[in-house]
């Protein structure tokens, strides 16, 4: 998978280096062994607080890491960023790292709310299987190892495709187009898991145990080898990613097509998608409109892959749409869930419903924090360059009023100030005109003896 990605076509048309690539995954392997050699050694229930604390910490490090590519970008470290040019002008770029930055956020954005979709699948498996909680984060480990092995194989076989067939783009937009309608369509709570090719496959290699052995994926019986029913389970996940990348994968290539960005991206992502289940997976059915949105958000990217030969669209731009796109889904869901809980009655005793309730209000917190301040992050991105940074900016301050009473304050600031600002602009534009017009007044006052300038000669013939 190494080679693969190292000597895969970059979006100028050399070839990434081997030594970034290598230190990432070196860095890639140091974190999982923390994770599951140090930190969660023992088998136990991933409750509510604890994955917050591990989402943020991996948003956090994504975006931290955003840092290290604009200045691997910007000083050329390894050859990283050397002949990149604009989208639109097609001129080299006099600031790579800050390109190579708006397209690392915007993929990350993109395959972190792809990923919320299969939240769904992975909460549908554990739930038929009866996974019990303590084994539910070994599952998810491991099922990221190989989803990162197979997302490596296809962003190093999509960069090679695309940099060798320019029509492969019209292939991956018709492929996004294909799943967004899907997305639309199907209905993710009525899957035929038995049916399934991952469990007939699976029931055919292995024969499968009734019974659960621990966090173990094979035991014995009677000196016979079994596989375990969570062993059918690491197996669905597998290839329910397997699916959903068939949607990312693309989606992410209309947004870059270096290798480097895609695989990095990709990967946090990927590792933050363990403690999001465990924090989301109770409250994501009430985001109804989230799968809508994603559906949009496919179908724009899907728009941009098909039209990269013909009109360039500003990385800032794309930006600002796919995250106007992710907060109007959240924004109605929140405002839908909001009003249809008016006037529901608990059918729990009313100790069991309180619990629930505050589980519900803290996942929903973090909810809101990650995406109201990705939204004031993507803002900030805008105001270096081209785009509506102020009104992104109060859009994800709005994000976190919703749930945060310091951020109705710093709202309410910075309309202030955004106003104060306006006016300001307005009053220097008003006294410069009345300038202007007394400068014009003066070149010839009123009843002053200077003789007017002659008229024009008329046009010889």
């Amino acid at each position: 998978m190494l080679a693969l990605l190292a000597h895969s076509p970059a979006a100028a048309g050399g070839q990434i280096p081997l030594v970034p690539i290598a230190i990432f995954i070196g860095l890639l392997l140091a974190l999982l062994a923390l994770d599951l050699g140090v930190l969660n050694r023992k088998a136990h229930v991933i409750k509510a607080t604890e994955a917050m604390l591990w989402t943020s910490f991996w948003v956090t490090l994504a975006l931290l890491f955003g840092g290290v590519v604009y200045l691997a970008y910007e000083n050329h470290w390894f050859g990283l960023g050397v002949g990149m040019v604009d989208a639109v002008s097609g001129q080299p770029l006099a600031s790579p790292g800050r390109s190579a930055l708006v397209q690392y956020v915007t993929g990350y954005l993109v395959e972190q709310s792809l990923s919320l979709d299969n939240i769904f699948v992975i909460a549908t498996i554990f739930a038929y299987f009866r996974v019990p909680g303590q084994f539910q984060h070994r599952v998810l480990f491991w099922g990221i190892i190989g989803v990162i092995v197979m997302r490596g194989a296809m962003i190093a076989g999509g960069a090679a495709l695309i940099h060798a067939f320019d029509w492969s783009v019209y292939v991956f937009g018709a492929i996004l187009f294909f799943s967004a309608i899907k997305m639309l369509a199907l209905n993710t709570d009525n899957i035929d898991i038995e049916a399934s090719l991952a469990v007939r496959v699976g029931r055919k290699l292995f024969p499968i145990h009734s019974e659960y052995d621990g966090q173990r994926f094979f035991t014995r019986v009677d000196g016979k080898r079994y596989a375990t029913p969570l062993f059918l389970v690491l197996l669905l996940v597998e290839s329910a990613d397997a699916v959903f990348a068939l949607d990312s994968i693309p989606a992410i290539f209309a947004i870059t097509t270096d290798p480097f960005i895609v695989f990095t991206s990709n990967v946090f992502a990927i590792l933050g998608l363990r403690s999001l289940y465990f924090a989301l997976a109770a409250i994501v059915h009430k985001f109804k409109y989230l799968k809508v949105s994603l559906a949009f958000l496919l179908a724009y990217v899907g728009v941009k892959m098909v039209l990269t030969h013909h009109y360039k669209i500003e990385p800032l731009v794309s930006l600002a749409i796919i995250g106007g796109i992710l907060a109007l889904g959240v924004l109605a869901s929140l405002i839908s869930d909001t009003r249809g809980r008016s006037g529901r009655d608990g059918v729990f005793g009313p100790d069991v419903e309180r619990v629930t309730r505050l589980t519900l209000r803290q996942a929903r917190k973090l909810v809101i924090l990650v995406i109201g301040a990705t939204i004031v992050l993507f803002g900030l991105l805008m105001l270096i360059g081209p785009g509506p940074g102020f009104i992104v900016i109060a859009v994800g301050l709005a994000v976190l009023a919703t749930e945060f009473i310091w951020a109705r304050h710093l709202l309410g600031k910075y309309h202030r100030g955004v106003r104060d600002i306006a006016n300001r602009a307005d009053r220097a534009l008003g006294v410069r005109a009345m300038l202007g017009l007394g400068r014009a007044r003066d070149v010839n006052p009123p009843g002053s003896d200077a003789p007017s300038a002659p008229p024009a000669e008329p046009p010889r013939e």
